[in-house]
């Protein structure tokens, strides 16, 4: 099993107290003993007749408080996405509007060797969750002044690569919310 899958499939669930399903069991924090063994990939031969786990804990290290520990952090990409909410905000609070592509400057500031596709998913992301939250709304700029758009449309908008890097990426804002 990869780390990724490792992470994904059992030690987040575990460390979020979830039970977790493998095979066609299902284990759960409050019953059981989570032991993880890195080592090198058992061959049939080893595994079979009930040598399993015998083999792996003979051939490999213990290191489940290592990887417990490692799970329980947050990934780049959360990371990211916290540092990009928190600067729009911030960014917000100084100028009172900022363009919804300032999500994708700080995102390509934090994380420049990201593709350009990741980058684009964390702002949208943040912005999208900024406006969920409340703390945000967002608003279109014409020659008539600032409109509000409704929460009906937003997902429409963010999700168009013109709100980001067209031609009308300019007149799509965020600015604090008045609630």
């Amino acid at each position: 099993m990869t780390r990724e899958e490792l992470d994904a499939q059992i030690l987040r669930p575990w460390a979020s107290g979830q039970s977790v399903e493998w095979g066609e069991r299902r284990w759960s924090p409050e019953k059981a003993k989570l032991t993880v063994y890195e080592g090198p990939e058992l061959r049939p031969d080893e595994i079979g007749l009930g040598r399993g786990w015998q083999n792996a804990t003979r051939t490999g290290d213990d290191v489940t408080a290592r990887v417990l520990a490692a799970s329980n952090q947050p990934s780049p990409k959360e990371e990211a996405l916290a540092d990009v909410k928190q600067r729009l905000l911030e960014r917000c609070r100084e100028l009172g509007t900022v363009p919804v592509r300032e999500g994708m400057i700080f995102a390509s500031e934090l994380q420049p060797d990201w593709r350009g596709s990741d980058r684009l998913a964390v702002a949208e992301q943040a912005v999208w969750e900024l406006l969920h939250l409340g703390s945000v709304r967002l608003v279109r700029a014409g020659d008539a002044g600032m409109a509000v758009v409704e929460r009906d449309e937003w997902q429409s908008l963010l999700l168009d690569w013109d709100t980001w890097a067209g031609p009308c990426a300019p007149e799509f804002l965020i600015e604090l919310s008045a609630e």
